[in-house]
């Protein structure tokens, strides 16, 4: 049931262009992944021209760094039409997606602390006039 043996698939695909086939968008997009890498590996570089940027450049650069190998290890798979390689650029890629979504609910969390936050400090005049 689905299981690959002898390097070809039950429909008689072969498992090398299988790999290529499943690759293909990822393949397609590897330009932006290695432009966004860039930018996001630049970006991190001015950041540490900032004293609070100092603290976090790493965070840019580290994901500029991995959008850039996930584009290259793409390529990797598609021309070598290897699994792992595959599987290593869908590993960096979820590696990407989890910080980002780390990234996100840090950000939500600090909107609704300042938000909340303003919101009392907006009152404290009406409350003093009591």
């Amino acid at each position: 049931m689905g299981e690959v043996t002898g390097g070809f698939t039950p429909s008689g695909i072969d498992e090398q262009q299988l790999v290529r086939e499943v690759s293909a968008p990822l393949f397609a997009a590897k330009g932006w992944m290695k432009f966004l890498g860039v930018l996001m590996i630049v970006y991190g570089v001015f950041a540490a021209i900032t004293v609070v940027g100092l603290i976090i450049c790493w965070l840019p650069i580290w994901i500029g760094v991995l959008l850039f190998q996930t584009a290259s290890t793409v390529e990797a798979a598609q021309a070598s039409g290897s699994k792992m390689e595959l599987y290593g650029a869908m590993s960096k890629l979820k590696t990407y997606f989890t910080i980002y979504g780390v990234l996100a609910l840090i950000g939500i969390i600090v909107s609704i602390i300042t938000i909340f936050t303003v919101g009392l400090a907006s009152l404290i005049p009406f409350m003093n006039s009591f």
